[in-house]
């Protein structure tokens, strides 16, 4: 018996326990109820979540055809619509995420305004966002209920006993909207202590993953532009064990953590690591330091120095206190911070790259696996790099060295529209196209994910609307462009009294007052319109 039926049997129970007082309350009514409101606190998301998580995680290893994906979003409204979408369009939720970027809401979420990627805004902004998108994707739940409920209502009204026994199936057997968040803490904003404390509010919104970067927290910085400043793994790991306590603390027993390292970009520390003998793991953070060795009588004031091998190595430092690391150590840092990760209660890494390049990321990951084999990626399909022009690059680049003519292309120029329809960007197009399937089958990527999708979907569709409804084209530039589309592809935002919940609230009101309810679902409701 389905967990539907069984809970009219308590309530029928109940209501017979308590008697004639209870005789306005339906049992189904309140089944129905119930399961419109299967997750009652974050916390019961985030282990339902965290489950689904370790399953595609084992299933990953298994079989690397099965990986994630996930689009940004920055509001509960946009993150709902994702996930009615994929429903409708792909029938299921399996392996297809959220994904919570700390800069949209850096951009768009704070109170004082627009801000860049430097953890400068609020940080609750981030548990909010997270609480938020939860609430839309239970309300997405309740609305596709209740749709059946209806439907079933009508069934059983007309006497088609088939089908309302159908309708009945696909509610025994609904698929909720309710899917992993992986959500960017950033670098943790602070110390460890704020770092749990934060985590912890993450994981009371929801979250079952939680991804945090190696960058210091009061220089941190988006991971696509420069000024990157790392810190010592020592550092980092602690704040890795702070959101592993927070999970275990609140009985997420199996919650993720992604440990990111923003190493390939990064060419500056703020502090030389502690190390107490050769080769341990400060020691080999100070190793990729630019260090020129100087004598006892050459130290100046102030200066900083590492013994190594019997000589005295002294680090540059810049005016800005800093220090740097050797140039072309990125690679080799990014490995070591990812085994280091691994070994020390991460789960998943995330390489920061400066473009997208399945050879570059497949180098990196092959070292890793040699020590860690089942290690695996969430990769950044970041809006950050120019697509088109770095897949025409590596086709050109491709073909020159194969021995290919590429006389009528200038590589350069390579994103200029005059070449859309040539060989070189058919081909390059093909390998965008499959760049995931790539990427997962042979650089160890788990999960896919844009981080920004939705802020520049939003800013295209809005100029489009702007640039004709403010000039010629008047309204017909909205119905076109949108209503008309809206209509016909079967967007069910066209009905948007329904997607706020009218319909819902209608029905609530028949619960509670039968007959006498006041509904706002009769004739001159303008949204009969769109039947």
């Amino acid at each position: 018996m389905s967990a539907y039926q069984n809970d009219i049997k308590a309530v029928a129970a109940l209501k017979e326990k308590f008697g004639s007082s209870w005789n306005a309350i339906n049992p189904e009514s309140v089944a129905r109820m119930r399961a419109q409101n299967r997750f009652k606190t974050g916390l019961d998301i985030a282990k339902y979540t965290a489950a689904i998580m370790r399953k595609d995680m084992a299933e990953y290893d298994a079989n690397s055809g099965l990986y994630t994906q996930s689009l940004g979003c920055w509001h509960g409204f946009i993150g709902q619509q994702k996930l009615i979408s994929i429903k409708k369009h792909l029938k299921t939720t399996n392996k297809k995420y959220l994904y919570l970027s700390g800069w949209m809401v850096a951009a768009l979420r704070s109170d004082f305004g627009p801000l860049p990627d430097q953890s400068m805004h609020e940080k609750t902004a981030v548990s909010g966002l997270i609480e938020e998108l939860y609430t839309f994707l239970r309300q997405a739940d309740s609305r596709e209920l209740d749709l059946l409920f209806t439907a079933q209502d009508e069934a059983r009204a007309a006497g088609d006993k088939a089908k309302a026994d159908a309708i009945q199936a696909q509610i025994d057997n609904y698929e909720t909207h309710i899917v992993p968040i992986i959500a960017d803490i950033d670098a943790g904003f602070g110390n460890p202590e704020a770092t749990y404390l934060l985590a912890k509010k993450m994981i009371e919104a929801g979250a079952c993953c939680i991804q945090i970067e190696n960058q210091v927290s009061d220089e941190k910085q988006c991971g696509h532009q420069d000024g990157k400043v790392t810190v010592p793994h020592a550092d980092f790991l602690a704040k890795i064990n702070a959101v592993r306590y927070a999970f275990l603390e609140l009985g997420v027993d199996d919650g993720v953590i992604v440990a990111r390292t923003d190493s390939l970009g990064a060419g500056l520390t703020k502090q030389i690591a502690v190390t107490n003998e050769p080769g341990d793991l400060g020691d080999l953070y100070n190793s990729f330091l630019d260090c020129e060795e100087i004598s006892a009588a050459e130290l100046g004031n102030g200066d900083v120095v590492i013994k190594r091998e019997g000589k005295l190595l002294r680090p540059k430092r810049l005016p800005s206190n800093l220090f740097q690391f050797r140039k072309g150590t990125g690679e080799a840092r990014c490995v070591l911070d990812s085994i280091t990760s691994l070994q020390n209660g991460a789960d998943l890494l995330w390489i920061e790259t400066e473009k997208p390049h399945v050879g570059q990321i497949k180098g990196m990951m092959d070292e890793i696996r040699k020590v860690i084999p089942n290690a695996k990626l969430v990769y950044n399909n970041s809006p950050s790099f120019n697509w088109t022009l770095n897949f025409r690059q590596q086709v050109f680049d491709t073909l020159q060295a194969e021995g290919k003519d590429v006389s009528a292309y200038d590589r350069a120029k390579l994103m200029s529209a005059e070449y859309d329809a040539t060989e070189l960007a058919q081909i390059a197009d093909e390998k965008i196209r499959t760049f995931q399937r790539d990427g997962s089958a042979q650089a160890g990527i788990f999960h896919h994910l844009i981080t920004l999708p939705t802020y520049h979907t939003a800013a295209l569709s809005t100029d489009n609307l702007a640039k004709g409804y403010f000039a010629e084209e008047g309204m017909l530039a909205y119905v076109k462009g949108v209503q008309r589309q809206e209509i016909r592809q079967g967007i069910a935002c066209v009905k948007h009294q329904n997607m706020a919940g009218s319909d819902i609230g209608d029905n609530h009101k028949e619960y509670f007052a039968g007959e006498a309810a006041l509904k706002a679902g009769g004739k001159d409701n303008t949204m009969n319109q769109f039947h």
